[in-house]
């Protein structure tokens, strides 16, 4: 099977490990993974700040970046859900098209490769936050949990709250933040009183915002992608000294 990483933004120019780990993870299943030179942004940072015309060539070039492959698979809830929600109204059939073959990572591994042990070891206590856009966009449900459940080693703790935003909220941001930096703090907070080592999550821009927090408050808590969970083996595994414990 061969499939297109659609790596997105905050992956590409923030978070490469995640990407990588992606690419490590589909290829130890037997997976080949391509990854098209020309992607960009989706479009979702102008679409959701009310742009719509300038979202509308990005989402062509989207498109014809990613035709001809099967499936699409991305380690981002927000941008699988920016594809599957929005481009079949703004890129038309092309945009349409790609939505039906644009998968997020989990549901990818869960429901085409139909797999929930992806033979993972990771020998630390992790606490799950799912974003908003997994939770009521793509309807992730418990494919997430499933896999870290799976997983040799890692003890999951029950986030207090799972389901609230954690306050990034793409542009929300920025435009509003004092309210999003305290509703980090809460999820923070909430996240701190697990106990756990690590905070994973299926989003990186949700991930950056509450390490953020995280960091300026100096707590013994570590952020992690749930790709670069699940790519961690015993053969080679996610290297200790990157997890404060």
């Amino acid at each position: 099977m061969r499939v297109a990483l659609f790596v997105t933004c905050v992956n590409d120019a923030v978070f490469p490990a995640t990407g990588i780990a992606t690419v490590r993870l589909l290829e130890r299943l037997g997976v080949d993974v391509d990854f098209p030179a020309a992607q960009t942004c989706c479009g979702q940072p102008q679409l959701n700040t009310g742009y719509r015309r300038q979202a509308e060539p990005l989402v062509r070039r989207t498109a014809q970046t990613f035709e001809g492959y099967e499936y699409v698979v991305t380690p981002s809830g927000s941008c699988a859900a920016m594809v599957r929600q929005h481009y079949p109204r703004l890129g038309g059939a092309p945009g349409a098209d790609l939505a039906a073959r644009t998968y997020e990572l989990t549901e990818f591994l869960v429901d085409v490769l139909g797999l929930t042990d992806v033979g993972a070891y990771f020998p630390y206590t992790v606490t799950y936050h799912p974003s908003c856009h997994g939770l009521r966009l793509l309807g992730l449900g418990d494919r997430p949990r499933r896999l870290l459940e799976a997983v040799e080693g890692l003890e999951l703790r029950e986030l207090p709250g799972a389901q609230e935003c954690c306050g990034f909220g793409g542009t929300f941001a920025v435009k509003n933040a004092d309210v999003s930096t305290a509703m980090g703090q809460d999820k923070v907070r909430s996240a701190v009183s697990t106990g756990a080592t690590v905070l994973c999550g299926a989003d990186s821009s949700c991930l950056l915002h509450i390490d953020g927090l995280l960091r300026r408050q100096d707590e013994p808590l570590r952020t992690l992608h749930i790709a670069e969970i699940l790519s961690s083996t015993q053969q080679q595994p996610y290297a200790a000294q990157e997890v404060r414990v």
